[in-house]
């Protein structure tokens, strides 16, 4: 039998008729309309890629500039050594939550807010508590905010704050919170002549006034049905005014 050899031939144009033709015209074309989203966004992600590496890791947008705002207490250079950025360092870099963690355990120092301002600059914002009453325990006098926070050695004046009497003033502490509610609700006509508010417990919270009467508070519930009440007894007889159950007040 003689030797096949087969060879492969390309078909003409005309081997394949005009309907496929089109056919696999129309298939190739709709393979890229589907493709053509993907690749676009495929293309976009890599071009966010780059570019959020080169921000990270050049120094082209990097520390250079360091920025305090906020201080009267608290000193710029306070924020600036408890936040411990290095110039130079890439601004993306820079551990924000790390630097806002260091800065807010100034004493002083209620809250802090970091922005990133791009090229160059880190902004610091500051805010610090305001005392609204002076705390007086065994370790001296402080001032104490309202959150219940004694953050800094009292001045030997203090113009219109309260005295406050606590055994442990801090934010958790139940007598702190109750002192604080009661010292929120009292009127001018109670602020004026009250030398201290006590408060030993909770429930145990009393006014002791200038010319040495005392108002029983008791606990801090009903606050300014008993304020109301202390204020209208202030000008009766007796040095015991008690207003621990405002609708029954008894002066003794």
């Amino acid at each position: 039998m003689a030797d096949r050899r087969w060879r492969l031939v390309r078909a003409g144009r005309d081997a394949v008729p005009e309907s496929v033709r089109r056919f696999n015209a129309r298939a190739r074309r709709n393979k890229l309309r589907v493709a053509r989203p993907w690749l676009i966004t495929a293309g976009v992600v890599l071009v966010l890629a780059i570019a959020a590496a080169v921000l990270y890791w050049t120094p082209a947008v990097s520390v250079r500039d360091l920025r305090v705002r906020g201080t009267a207490v608290v000193t710029e250079r306070e924020v600036l050594d408890a936040a411990a950025v290095r110039r130079g360092v890439p601004l993306l870099r820079v551990d924000v939550d790390g630097v806002r963690s260091r800065v807010a355990a100034i004493a002083p120092v209620r809250s802090v807010d970091i922005t990133r301002m791009p090229p160059s600059t880190l902004e610091i914002r500051v805010t610090e508590r305001t005392a609204v009453a002076v705390v007086e325990n065994p370790g001296g006098r402080w001032l104490l905010d309202e959150t219940g926070v004694a953050y800094l050695p009292a001045p030997v004046e203090n113009p219109g704050l309260v005295l406050v009497r606590l055994a442990t003033p801090n934010p958790t502490d139940a007598t702190t919170r109750a002192a604080l509610a009661v010292l929120t609700a009292l009127t001018q006509e109670l602020r004026d002549p009250l030398a201290a508010l006590v408060a030993e417990a909770p429930a145990r919270i009393r006014l002791e006034l200038t010319d040495g009467r005392t108002v029983v508070w008791g606990d801090s519930s009903e606050n300014d049905a008993k304020a109301r009440v202390a204020a209208a007894m202030l000008g009766k007889p007796g040095q015991v005014i008690d207003v621990s159950a405002p609708e029954f007040v008894t002066v003794r």
